[in-house]
C-alpha cells in the first residue's frame, strides 16, 4: 500500500516538474486528483484491503491528496507570476503607446457654458425631480385639465397623476412655494416628450430661468437674454423677440437670433428666413403667483427656457440631433 502511494507521489511530482504551462498543470491535477484520477481510484479500492489496513491507507491517501493539491496550486501560481512578468516586460526600443483620454460630451460642454453665463449674472442653480405629479408639471403652471396647450407637450404618462416632466418648470413652482421673493434661479436638467426626428428626441436637456422681484419688466428680460446670446455666440449676433403663447407667461415671446451660418442672407439651415429660433420666454403669469402665495400686485418676474441641444447644434453646426446620442466616438472626439 505504502509503496503504491509513494509511487503515485513521486510520479505526480515528476510530471509536475516537467509541466511548462498552467494548462499542463491543470491536466496533471485532473489526472491524479480528478473524479477518475489515480488517487481517487486508490481511495475507492481501499475496501479491497484487509480490514486492519484500511484506516491507515485512507489516512495516508488523504494526506497525499492534500500534499499534491498544494503542490499543484503552488506550481500554478508560480507560472501565473512568470507569465505576468513576461507580459509586463518593457522593451525600451519599442515606440510608446498613446493613452486615449476621455473628453466631455458636447451637450455637457454647452450645458456648463450656459450655466456659467447665468451664474455670472447672479442666478443660482437649482435641480428638481424628473418624475413629477400632474399638478406641478401642468396645473400649477396654468395648464387646467382640459387646456388645449397640454397637447403641445406630448407627455409620457406613468399614471393618471404622474408624468415624466416635460420641462424643468415644476421646480420653479416648488422653489417659489418654499422661498419668498426675490427669486433668481436657473434650472438645468433632462426632460421628456413623445417626439423623435432630426431635431427632436424623446429625452433632451433644458435650462430654464426664473427671476421674480419688485419692479421687474420685460426690458429686464430682454437685457438678460441679449447678454446671454452675445456671450454664447458673439456680440455681432442680433436677436429679435416674436410674440408667442405659453400658458405660464403673459406676454410671451420666442427669441430668434440672426442665422449664424449665413448672417441673415438666407440659407437651408434657417429655411431662407435669415433667423433661427433658440428659446421661449415671457413675463410670469399672475395665476402662478396665486398658486404659490405671492402678491401679484407687488411682484413681477420673467421666465425663459433654453433647449441645450438646440444651442449645441447651432454652436457646432450639427444638422441632426440624434448624433448626440449615438455614442459614435469619431463624432464625440471632435469636441
Amino acid at each position: 500500500m505504502e509503496n503504491n502511494l509513494d509511487q503515485i507521489h513521486q510520479q505526480a511530482l515528476n510530471e509536475l516538474e516537467g509541466a511548462e504551462s498552467i494548462r499542463e498543470i491543470e491536466d496533471i491535477s485532473i489526472r491524479y486528483l480528478g473524479r477518475k484520477g489515480v488517487l481517487t481510484r486508490f481511495l475507492r479500492n481501499i475496501s479491497h484491503l484487509p480490514a486492519d489496513q484500511r484506516p491507515m491507507a485512507g489516512k495516508k491517501a488523504n494526506e497525499l491528496k492534500k500534499i499534491l493539491d498544494q503542490a499543484f496550486r503552488q506550481a500554478s501560481e508560480k507560472h501565473q507570476t512568470q507569465d505576468a512578468a513576461g507580459e509586463q516586460g518593457i522593451d525600451v526600443s519599442l515606440p510608446g503607446r498613446c493613452v486615449t483620454c476621455g473628453a466631455m460630451h458636447p451637450i455637457s460642454l454647452i450645458n456648463e457654458q450656459i450655466c456659467g453665463i447665468f451664474s455670472g449674472l447672479g442666478f443660482d442653480i437649482a435641480e428638481g425631480r424628473e418624475v413629477e405629479s400632474d399638478y406641478y408639471n401642468f396645473e400649477a403652471l396654468n395648464f387646467p385639465k382640459d387646456h388645449p396647450a397640454r397637447d403641445m407637450q406630448d407627455t409620457f404618462f406613468i399614471s393618471d397623476d404622474t408624468v415624466l416632466r416635460t420641462h424643468t418648470s415644476p421646480q420653479q413652482i416648488r422653489t417659489m412655494e418654499k422661498q419668498a421673493p426675490p427669486v433668481r434661479i436657473i434650472l438645468p436638467g433632462k426632460v421628456y416628450r413623445c417626439d423623435s426626428d432630426l431635431t427632436h428626441t424623446p429625452m433632451f436637456h433644458q435650462v430654464e430661468g426664473l427671476l421674480v422681484d419688485e419692479n421687474i419688466s420685460f426690458g429686464d428680460l430682454k437685457g438678460i437674454l441679449t447678454t446671454f446670446v452675445h456671450q454664447m455666440f458673439d456680440e455681432q449676433t442680433s436677436l429679435r423677440f416674436r410674440p408667442s403663447f405659453f400658458p405660464f407667461t403673459e406676454p410671451s415671446a420666442e427669441v430668434d437670433i440672426l442665422c449664424i451660418m449665413c448672417r441673415g442672407r438666407g440659407c437651408r439651415v434657417c429655411s431662407h428666413t435669415g433667423w433661427l429660433e433658440i428659446l421661449g420666454s415671457g413675463m410670469v403669469h399672475p395665476a402662478l403667483y396665486e398658486n404659490v402665495g405671492y402678491d401679484a400686485e407687488r411682484y413681477t418676474g420673467f421666465a425663459f427656457g433654453i433647449g441645450v441641444e438646440r444651442i449645441a447644434m447651432l454652436k457646432y453646426g450639427i444638422d441632426d440631433i440624434r448624433r448626440f446620442f449615438e455614442n459614435d466616438m469619431r463624432f464625440l472626439a471632435q469636441f
